[in-house]
C-alpha cells in the first residue's frame, strides 16, 4: 500500500498549482475568518475521504483477476491526466444542489459552516480529484480507498494554505505547464500502480478469486 499513498500524495503535491487555481479563491475566502482555513481544509480531506472510501470499494466489488482494480485504476490515471493536459475535455458532474449549498456555507458564520464547505469542496468536479480516486480504485478497500485521498489532500495543503494567507500564489496560466504537470502525476500514478498490482515484483493486490474478496 505505500507506494500507493506515495503516489497519492506526489499527485496532491505536484497538482498544487492546479488546486491553486481551481480552489485558491475558496481557500483565501475562508482564511478571512481566524480558523476558517483550518476548518475548511478538515471538510475537505473529509469530503476526499469519503469519495475514497467509496472508490475503494468499487475496486473491492469488482469481479475477475486480482489485476483488474489495477488496470481500470490506469484507464482512468490516463483519462482524466490527459484531461488535465488539455488533450481531452475534462469530464465535468452537474451537481447544482450541491454547488448552491456550497455558496450558502461559503458565506455562513462560524467555523461549522466553513467545514461544510469544506465537504462540499471536496466533492467538486476537478480533473486532479479524479485522477487521484484511481489510487483507492487500486487499492480496493473502501479503509485504504479513504487513506490515500487523504493522503492526496494533505499533499495540496501547503500550495493552498500559502496562497490563502497571500505569501505566493501558483497558478496554472501555461497549457505547457499543466501537461507538464499531467506528465509527472501520470508517470508517478502509474509507477504506483504498477508495484501495487504486482508488475513489478511481488503481487500485493486484491485477490478477486476469492468470496471474501468483497467486503460485507
Amino acid at each position: 500500500m505505500i507506494p500507493i499513498l506515495a503516489g497519492a500524495f506526489l499527485a496532491g503535491l505536484l497538482g498544487s498549482p492546479h488546486c491553486v487555481a481551481m480552489c485558491g479563491a475558496f481557500a483565501s475566502g475562508c482564511s478571512r475568518a481566524r480558523g476558517g482555513l483550518l476548518a475548511w481544509h478538515l471538510g475537505r480531506l473529509t469530503g476526499y475521504a469519503i469519495l475514497g472510501a467509496l472508490a475503494g470499494y468499487f475496486g473491492a466489488a469488482l469481479p475477475g483477476p486480482a489485476w483488474l482494480p489495477g488496470a481500470l485504476a490506469a484507464v482512468f490515471l490516463i483519462w482524466f491526466s490527459a484531461a488535465l493536459a488539455g488533450l481531452l475535455p475534462e469530464p465535468t458532474l452537474a451537481l447544482p444542489g450541491l454547488t448552491r449549498f456550497g455558496q450558502r456555507m461559503l458565506g455562513g458564520p462560524g467555523l461549522g459552516a466553513q467545514l461544510l464547505f469544506g465537504v462540499a469542496n471536496g466533492f467538486l468536479p476537478c480533473g486532479l480529484v479524479y485522477s487521484a480516486l484511481s489510487f483507492s480504485v487500486a487499492l480496493a478497500d473502501p479503509a485504504s480507498g479513504a487513506l490515500a485521498m487523504v493522503v492526496f489532500g494533505a499533499g495540496t495543503l501547503p500550495a493552498l494554505s500559502a496562497a490563502a494567507i497571500g505569501l505566493r500564489r501558483v497558478m496554472v496560466r501555461s497549457l505547457t505547464t499543466r501537461r507538464i504537470l499531467a506528465a509527472i502525476i501520470l508517470i508517478a500514478g502509474l509507477g504506483s500502480i504498477a508495484m501495487r498490482s504486482g508488475l513489478t515484483g511481488k503481487s500485493t493486490g486484491h485477490d478477486h478469486s476469492s468470496p471474501s474478496a468483497v467486503p460485507r
